[in-house]
């Protein structure tokens, strides 16, 4: 009985206590809005499992398809392993204070710290979940290699190194920060050890499946990150790297700093525990050989955060790449700190501990604010949030975009339906018409973003084309006719990049070229395709977007295009009235610029009197 109490209300049980609430925060609050648009693309790839994906390594679509399995399609079990994922890492982050010599107040500050970017993290289903997870791990199997001076911890290392290559392709960084922490401490002496070459073999069997699938397809992937990469580059999302390491740590900067300076400067050796010498595995007492190594013992991990930052700096990563980094710093820095309050007077020592669990405190609670879906829709606090986080109006409006596309679909006469395609722009509204589309009866998207290009257009290909989240230049130079038939549109009124940069919907016939010959030059990576300019070649209609000529638009008129029958424009007009008008908070504002395109509907009375 007193061994059970011990467990429940040991260190680690308090760590899961609080990685527990961050799991319960996430699904309480994860079925608000929608699916973001990232999400829709890893739902579809978790309907294709493969050992590759043009975007990312295999393991979050892996992780998506356990979720479909167990969950449906239910939003918050979409985002529940995402939310373990960052749940797991809070724990990592105490235990590894405590392999560094902390006690329970330690160990809670490291993961409380760490708690921020969970919360953030741990919101969506996405890569950077994951890859944040093995990041952690992998440095939490280091401590507890230099602590042991158990060799045989190279082979979790390796494990931990494969499934992170196996997430995304940045473990590279924190791999040559391994390296040189190897190289450059005393550490080096494990290159004569079996041990290290079994864990690169074994991050090597990992990793395996997904390299012969990139050999297989012309390493696409690379092509991809260039892609993505310049595009960041050109937008400006790499101009802040170094003030972004302050941002997304906030209070808790001092912190990191303190655990920087305690892996690079400290000679403090870890807490004691029981020896277990094993001559077979080559593993020292804690003896005289631990006290040898005492001095620096841990500046390994020091290199592990030094030389991604620097490589970062130089490639022009994007700030949040060296997110998995801070909690090794964390759980460094709170033993440090823990110390130097032991060396402190009462009430100095109190006075700091105060500050310290404020300042926590205070970065939890902003970055659940602005991270978490808790503002409502369209409310003062939803327009501040959405200046500093962009994510949350992508998550509007997916299902009226299908459902606009169905009543396109149905207005189209018999003969045009039986041959008829999507064809989308983005991997947002193909993956919406995967998800949605079913409850209508429409037929798959087609699409050459990314991984959406590898399924092809169908056997016998389409005939007539709803054409969602093209330019009118595009769609005029691939068909011989195309009609505008509606645009894009959301209940809440939001504008996005959906209703802002590509609104408008179109009805287009006769394909000026072969299906297959328009496909092998169709294939793009990004949000949507930009028309062939004079002189492009493949390579660089494949490396832009098409957002540049349509941002701010206005919405054409479905009902001013030409060839639009009369039929079709009282078709659409009663379906926009019929569906638009009585839906919840739509606003005033909102219904006159979605009727703006008719004249009838915008100098209506009964309009101006709802």
């Amino acid at each position: 009985m007193r061994d059970s109490q011990s467990i429940w209300r040991s260190d680690a049980a308090f760590l899961v206590y609080l990685a527990l609430g961050t799991v319960a925060v996430h699904w309480l609050t994860g079925g608000r809005y929608g699916f973001h648009r990232d999400e829709l693309a890893t739902l579809d790839d978790a309907r294709h499992l493969a050992w590759g994906y043009v975007a990312y390594p295999p393991v979050t679509p892996f992780w998506g398809r356990l979720s479909l399995v167990l969950f449906g399609t239910s939003l918050a079990g979409f985002r529940f392993f995402a939310a373990l994922a960052q749940a797991t890492a809070v724990v990592l982050t105490g235990l590894m204070a405590g392999e560094l010599g902390g006690r329970r107040g330690a160990q809670l500050v490291a993961a409380v710290a760490s708690v921020p970017f969970c919360l953030g993290g741990g919101a969506l289903m996405q890569y950077v979940s994951f890859d944040y997870l093995f990041w952690v791990l992998t440095a939490y199997f280091v401590v507890r290699l230099l602590k042991s001076d158990d060799p045989r911890w190279w082979i979790a290392i390796g494990c931990a190194i494969g499934l992170g290559m196996m997430t995304k392709y940045l473990m590279l960084f924190l791999v040559a920060g391994l390296a040189a922490g190897v190289l450059l401490t005393d550490v080096r002496r494990y290159l004569k050890s079996k041990w290290l070459w079994y864990g690169a073999a074994a991050a090597l069997v990992i990793f395996l499946p997904n390299l012969v699938w990139q050999a297989r397809h012309s390493f696409i992937s690379l092509d991809f990150l260039r892609h993505i990469h310049a595009r960041d580059i050109r937008i400006g999302r790499t101009a802040g790297f170094l003030p972004d390491q302050f941002w997304l740590t906030l209070f808790a900067f001092p912190l990191w700093l303190a655990g920087l300076y305690f892996y690079l400067f400290s000679s403090a050796p870890p807490r004691p525990e029981p020896d277990s010498f094993d001559p077979a595995a080559g593993r020292r007492p804690h003896g005289a050989g631990a006290q040898a190594h005492a001095s620096g013992r841990f500046r390994t991990l020091g290199w592990m955060y030094i030389v991604p930052l620097l490589l970062f700096v130089i490639a022009k990563g994007r700030g949040y790449y060296l997110a998995g980094a801070y909690p090794m710093l964390y759980a460094a820095g709170s033993v440090w700190g823990e110390q130097r309050l032991a060396s402190l007077r009462r009430p100095w020592a109190s006075m700091t501990r105060v500050l310290a669990w404020t300042a926590l405190a205070a970065d939890i609670v902003m970055v659940a604010a602005l991270a978490l879906p808790l503002a409502p829709v369209n409310s003062k606090w939803w327009r501040i949030t959405n200046k500093i986080n962009d994510d949350f109006r992508e998550e509007i409006g997916w299902p009226e975009l299908v459902e606009t596309v169905a009543r396109i679909r149905d207005s189209l006469p018999a003969e045009d339906r039986g041959r008829m395609g999507i064809l989308a722009g983005n991997y947002g509204e193909a993956g919406a018409i995967n998800l949605y589309g079913a409850r209508y009866g429409l037929p798959p998207a087609i699409s050459g973003i990314n991984s959406f290009w590898q399924h092809g257009y169908g056997n016998p290909p389409p005939q007539t084309l709803i054409v969602v989240g093209m330019s009118r230049h595009f769609v005029d130079r691939n068909f011989a006719a195309c009609e505008l038939a509606g645009h894009t549109w959301n209940r809440s009124a939001v504008e996005n990049e959906e209703t802002r940069d590509h609104p408008n919907i179109y009805v287009c016939r006769g394909l000026r070229q072969s299906w297959p010959d328009f496909w092998k030059d169709f294939q793009y990576y990004g949000s949507v395709r930009k028309p062939d300019g004079p002189g492009s070649t493949p390579l660089t209609r494949r490396a832009s977007t098409d957002t540049e000529e349509t941002i701010h638009r206005r919405p054409e008129s479905p009902l001013r295009a030409e060839g639009f029958s009369s039929g079709s424009r009282r078709s659409w007009c009663a379906a926009e009235v019929t569906h638009r008008l009585p839906e919840p908070g739509f606003s005033r504002w909102a219904r006159r610029r979605s009727y703006s395109c008719c004249t009838h509907c915008w100098n209506s009375s009964s309009l101006d009197q709802t």
